[in-house]
């Protein structure tokens, strides 16, 4: 199992398939995905993504990266974090965490980690877009250090979201 890199509780590995289970508990909980897809998806939907993610590994032009977020205590499938080159060639980060894995600070450790990651590979900046109603993922990243750039509806949600922005 290739590490992408590590915290303190937590390490960030390549999905596979034998994560589906706890991928489609994700994804299948709307108060996760609210502020992202904006829906749930159903397991058939789901085993499809997670293919789909699964084969972006082996494609040389690759802007879209999905890692899995492991508890490194019982090693457990938590979650999932992002980055992504979007239209503008920024590099935009985000993750998604278990409900019931809500509240312990993995949010704030994860997006730390991915930052030092990020750096490490030399990219300039990092883009942050937050719906408006994700009142905790705006805590951690102005809490990290990224400051907000614009407000602005998502044209895949159609909801307000603030742009933040950190400099490298």
């Amino acid at each position: 199992m290739e590490i992408i890199f590590e915290t303190e509780r937590l390490k960030v590995r390549k999905l596979n398939f034998s994560d589906i289970e706890k991928f489609y508990e994700l994804e299948s909980n709307i108060n996760v995905m609210q502020y992202t897809f904006g829906r749930v998806v159903d397991y058939d939907e789901c085993k499809k993504d997670l293919n789909r993610l699964l084969n972006l590994y082996e494609t040389s032009d690759n802007d879209y990266w999905v890692f899995a977020i492991i508890l490194k205590e019982k090693n457990n499938f938590i979650g999932t974090v992002a980055h992504i080159k979007d239209k503008n060639n920024d590099d935009e980060i985000g993750y998604k965490l278990l409900e019931i894995h809500w509240g312990n600070g993995y949010g704030s450790e994860i997006v730390k980690g991915l930052i030092n990651y990020c750096r490490e590979k030399g990219m300039p900046k990092l883009i942050a877009n937050v719906v408006n109603m994700n009142i905790n993922s705006a805590k951690i990243v102005k809490k990290v250090g990224f400051q907000f750039v614009e407000d602005f509806v998502s044209e895949d949600l159609k909801l307000p979201e603030k742009k933040y922005e950190l400099i490298l």
